[in-house]
């Protein structure tokens, strides 16, 4: 149960008012007894008149030194376990069987990718649909969308990634559907479809003039050329130190989400001839964790001196798990049902990475700590039910699905935010 401000600045209050009235009692039990002769004079009432303004004045203090209850979801970096005053990790909980979801069909949302859509794909069994995140000490509250949409009119919501960022991008687009009557005044605003390769994807809600965009940056630093005399293997190099050239456009936003993690790998970096550099050295022997917090450092340090918080709120969603199996963790199974344990999954060097780094920001940052949560999900992934079913995919997930749980807790939480919430 959510506790109330007043009951809680009362039980802050109960032992100075109870102590209050101790005296009191005792004083006038010594008046009763011994004929204590202030309080027949004048001193007596000056005695119970500095004993009141000194009570009262604590009591001023305590209310302005302490602050008041918040949000039951509103806090800036990685969310705490609760507390008397009402916040709550969110990120801390488990799945709940819930027949009320999925929260929209999408085969009818023309902007959930073909290839994310499994029932369309094939896939028969649709309980991965009906599962709720319940945290274990509040709720996410039920959204309703027309509401939402009048809260976020006029805004510009960014999110910034690789393709998971992506999926999250396609599920809020869904999701907000769901409160538009004219389908048709949403729309991407170059005409392009949903694909892997564009960099830029918009799309706008020109009733409520809202833009939600996505922008496709793996990496979040900047791709280059191998500089002169660089060993043959070297056919890019990451410049670890300068974030990417299109990070201009991504700052004229009302939130900003961000996520990295899922290209820092070998597959995707030295085995197609990519290597990092910092100024104007390549740093072949870095290793990978290593030159992803050296990343995420030149992030940190672009967005204090570019973003205004007081404009902006930021997030940086944590790695999402996945549940590729086998020797060489190409084995791809997906369950009917979530795990019940998490199997060491809801940890990874990454979401660390990006914890630590958030932690010493000189600006808010929220971290969406989705690493945990993802884990159970063994259920909710792609599979085989892509539109290439010959590649099974135990990273992407199923739409609906997991992604619309990151958005109902990102939409909880820009509602409770004062620079979203009109």
């Amino acid at each position: 149960m959510q506790v109330g401000p007043n009951n809680v600045l009362l039980g802050h209050f109960r032992p100075f008012y109870t102590m209050f009235l101790s005296i009191s009692k005792k004083i006038m039990k010594m008046k009763g007894h011994c004929k204590i002769w202030f309080f027949e004079s004048v001193g007596g009432a000056v005695v119970i008149g500095s004993l009141s303004s000194f009570i009262f004045a604590v009591l001023c203090a305590y209310v302005y030194v302490f602050p008041k209850v918040q949000p039951i979801i509103r806090d800036y970096g990685v969310p705490e376990s609760s507390d008397p005053i009402g916040r709550c990790n969110v990120f801390d909980g488990k799945w709940m069987p819930d027949q009320s979801y999925p929260l929209y069909n999408a085969s009818e949302c023309p902007f959930a990718e073909r290839g994310f859509d499994c029932l369309a794909n094939g896939r028969r069994d649709k309980g991965y649909l009906k599962w709720r995140w319940k945290p274990r000490n509040c709720e996410i509250p039920r959204l309703n969308m027309t509401e939402i949409l009048e809260e976020l009119r006029g805004k510009r919501i960014v999110f910034v990634g690789d393709s998971l960022s992506r999926t999250q991008w396609e599920s809020m687009i869904c999701i907000l559907m769901i409160g538009v009557e004219d389908k048709k005044s949403v729309y991407e605003v170059n005409g392009n479809k949903i694909t892997k390769q564009i960099r830029f994807l918009g799309v706008r809600f020109s009733s409520f003039d809202l833009s939600i965009d996505f922008y496709r940056s793996v990496f979040l630093v900047q791709p280059g050329p191998a500089p002169r005399r660089a060993p043959k293997r070297v056919k890019t190099a990451l410049k670890l130190d300068k974030l990417d050239d299109i990070s201009k456009e991504w700052i004229d936003a009302d939130a900003l989400i961000f996520n990295s993690g899922h290209w820092w790998t070998p597959s995707k970096l030295f085995e197609m001839g990519w290597y990092f550099q910092v100024g104007g050295s390549l740093k072949l022997g870095m290793p990978i964790s290593s030159a992803f917090r050296t990343a995420l450092e030149t992030w940190a340090a672009w967005a204090e001196a570019t973003i205004n918080p007081n404009r902006t709120s930021i997030f940086f969603r944590t790695f999402e798990s996945s549940h590729w199996s086998g020797r060489n963790r190409n084995s791809c199974k997906v369950t009917r049902q979530p795990w019940s344990k998490t199997r060491g999954r809801d940890h990874s060097r990454f979401s660390d990475v990006v914890i630590k780094v958030v932690k010493n920001m000189a600006i808010p940052v929220t971290v969406l700590h989705v690493t945990p949560m993802g884990a159970f999900r063994s259920d909710a992934h792609v599979g085989t039910w892509s539109d290439n079913p010959s590649v099974p995919d135990c990273s992407h997930w199923c739409l609906p699905g997991v992604p619309d749980t990151w958005n109902e807790i990102l939409l909880s939480y820009l509602l409770s935010e004062n620079e979203l919430y009109l």
